[in-house]
Parts: C-alpha cells; structure tokens; sequence
C-alpha cells in the first residue's frame, strides 16, 4: 500500500512516501480503509513514533492516529462493524497510522461517522475533541457554572474546549489571536481576550477550571488566575518532562473511548458542536503538513491529509 513513513534526514525527522505492507487485522481488530487523516505537527517528536512499547527503536513508523474512514475487513470475533460502514475514530500511538491507504485499529477506538460530515471533517475530530471532552470531564470534573479559561481557544482542541464547556453550561473566557477573535466569540465564549494585547491575568480572576493548549509561559501565569480549589488541565507537550509536580498532575494524555465517540457523533449532527478543517493535503505532500508549511492554510482548525478523495 502507499503511505508515508518516517525518516531522518539533514533537518531532522520527516515524512517520505514509499510503499508499505499492508496491514492484516487480528483477533479482535479491524482493517480501515483510510480516506483521511488528521495531522498532528508534534507527533513526529514523540516517544512512540521512534520507540517501540519495548523501548526498542522504531523505525519507518506511519503516522496520524486519527482517521475516517471504511471498514475493509474484520478479524476474527469482531461483530459490532461490518465491512463497508463508514467509521471515524483512532488507534494506538505505538501502531502504525494512517497517513497510509490502510490502517489497524480496535473497535473499541471507533465508531460510526457523522453523517453530516465528509470523510475530511470527521478527521479532524478524534483526538481534538477527544481530548477536549476528557480533559473537562474526566480531569476536571466540569459542571454548569463555572468559569473555564481556555487557553488557546482557535486551536485544533481549543476550538472544541470552547463549544463543549458552553455548552454544558461553563461561564468561557478564551485566548485567541487578533484574526480569530470572532470566531472564538461565535463558538460560545462570553469573554475572549487578544493575547498579543492584553495578559489575561489583569482582567481573569477566580477560575475553577484552566484548559491549557499552550504550556511554557502562558501555563505558568494562568496558576494565579485559579481559584484556591481550581483545576488545571493542560495537554502541551513541555508538561511531560516538566519537573514542577503540579504541571505533570495537569498533564494528561487522550485515550480512545466509543462511547464518547458516538456522543461527539450525535452533537455534530445535531449541529451543536462545529469542527474546522485547517487545510487539506493529498497523501504525497503530508510531509508539508507535519512541517506546517501548507499555503493558504486557515488559522484555525486542524489540518487533514485526503488519502481517497470524494
């Protein structure tokens, strides 16, 4: 099969198209045929993209973990897919991807696609909105009335952080650039502060849950703004290897979950949630979108690699 493998070369890690095995799904997997994958700029720096579980090195390893796709077979004792069905979802960091023609997932890592969105939108969605609704439920326990802080609020997960904290009935305030401002504004944020203009902390006070899609400095300033018993949940990668004990409590990593699959499925349909495709790539130029070096990209919203197009 075609896919995209990653490299060393003079500027470091990247992609290179060659030709792979295709993969065979074993007891209790299932094969996807990949129409589009989402992209991750980070994720050719990770641990599991050059080390195997063992800890052993990993080579020509496939990325983009998110997907929609179809299914093209079964393994043995799977009985919740059938071949054919249109399904969204993702697989597991040390597996191969899906910037490829093909991929293996669990059925646990899927579910059905939404039906009113193309292959190219709903891979946009796993991870980012994944991530946004564990982060708030799982992490810090949302409920109705309080006020969230989100950092990064036009980003890839942000974006979703904003509409799934007002729409359970969080009070949002978000950072965002000058250009996305009222698009924040129309995601459901009360507040949304210029961050090139303004330090959230002069105005920001009394927050019970921060969502941190920025790290470094931002997420050192936005301690002061919590309150006494306040949450932080933070996702940027400098967290991992952060030696304060409080940043790696808020550091968490998404992992796949069906049911919440299916729920972001039925919001998306029922028009109340919105994801954005950043930019598309076909599969010979993913190289470019890991580099983030994709012209006439939006700034916002995730960028896609359409592997069958249609």
């Amino acid at each position: 099969m075609r896919a995209m493998q990653v490299v060393e070369s003079a500027g470091g890690l990247t992609l290179a198209a060659g030709d792979a095995k295709k993969p065979k799904p074993g007891e209790g997997q299932v094969l996807v045929q990949v129409h589009a994958a989402g992209v991750t700029t980070t994720e050719l720096g990770w641990y599991p993209t050059t080390r195997q579980k063992s800890g052993e090195p990993r080579v020509e390893a496939i990325p983009g973990h998110e997907f929609s796709g179809v299914v093209a077979e079964l393994g043995e004792g799977v009985k919740d897919f059938k071949v054919g069905q249109k399904i969204y979802g993702f697989n597991d960091w040390f597996q191969d991807g899906a910037t490829a023609e093909f991929c293996v997932t669990e059925p646990s890592s899927i579910a059905a696609k939404p039906k009113s969105l193309t292959h190219v939108e709903a891979a946009s969605v796993p991870i980012s909105a994944l991530t946004a609704w564990q982060g708030f439920f799982e992490q810090a326990k949302l409920k109705a009335g309080d006020r969230v802080l989100v950092q990064g609020g036009a980003g890839a997960v942000g974006a979703f952080a904003v509409q799934i904290a007002k729409l359970h009935g969080a009070h949002v305030i978000a950072t965002a650039s000058e250009k996305t401002l009222s698009l924040v504004k129309e995601l459901g944020a009360d507040e949304v502060i210029d961050y090139r203009e303004a330090r959230f902390e002069d105005t920001v006070r009394d927050v019970d849950i921060v969502f941190d899609t920025v790290g470094g400095e931002t997420r050192e300033r936005s301690w002061k703004v919590l309150k006494g018993d306040g949450k932080m949940v933070t996702i940027a990668s400098d967290a991992a290897s952060a030696a304060d004990p409080k940043v790696k409590d808020a550091f968490f990593i998404v992992k796949s979950d069906q049911g919440q699959l299916v729920e972001i499925a039925n919001l998306l349909d029922a028009g109340k949630l919105k994801t954005f495709v950043k930019a598309v790539v076909p599969l010979k130029d993913a190289a470019r979108a890991y580099a983030g070096k994709v012209p006439g990209a939006l700034g916002y919203g995730k960028t896609v690699v359409e592997i069958v197009t249609g």
